[in-house]
């Protein structure tokens, strides 16, 4: 059974996801703006992946026979000026969910709540994957900086990114 403390906690992570999408979205337009359609394309996956993510939650309240409530948001920052500086705000944004679900982790192991901790484990497991994922990228375009090349054959691999829903083990 869930404290009111971690379904409330549950719940504002799972908005916090449909957020997150949001976020890549505003960040996908940037790209698209700037013609970088590969770059644009990787964050319209993120975004899908941010959504799926909230799902996740939103399906985990439920079956533990919970609802979900969902709420407004404020909007995401749509203020970019850079490649560089659009992957540097998702990294931190990353950090920021890292953050949340450790914490969501913390208030689960406190209370002895097993079945949410053995829920978020996949959720630490995919920041990891998250933050070296912003990370690499952030190394490669700080690495290739002007070059419009370099900058064009990552947009052109970025290009292909697709979504799959990772299954459950």
């Amino acid at each position: 059974m869930l404290s009111e403390k971690l379904h409330k906690a549950l719940n504002d992570q799972m908005n916090f996801e449909f957020y997150s999408a949001h976020a890549y979205l505003a960040m996908a337009a940037y790209c698209t703006d700037e013609a970088y359609d590969g770059f644009a394309n990787f964050f319209l996956v993120q975004a899908e992946e941010e959504r799926f993510h909230a799902m996740k939650f939103y399906n985990f309240l439920s079956d533990m026979g919970y609802r979900a409530t969902i709420y407004g948001f404020e909007s995401p920052d749509n203020n970019f000026d850079s490649l560089l500086n659009t992957f540097k705000s998702a990294l931190k944004h990353e950090k920021e969910v890292t953050r949340r679900i450790y914490n969501l982790s913390d208030i689960a192991l406190d209370e002895r709540e097993h079945a949410t901790m053995a829920f978020l484990r996949w959720f630490i497991d995919e920041q990891v994957e998250e933050e070296s994922t912003f990370d690499t990228l952030i190394h490669k375009i700080e690495r290739i900086e002007n070059d419009s090349n370099a900058i064009f054959m990552l947009d052109g691999e970025l290009a292909t990114r697709t979504f799959t829903p990772a299954t459950e083990a």
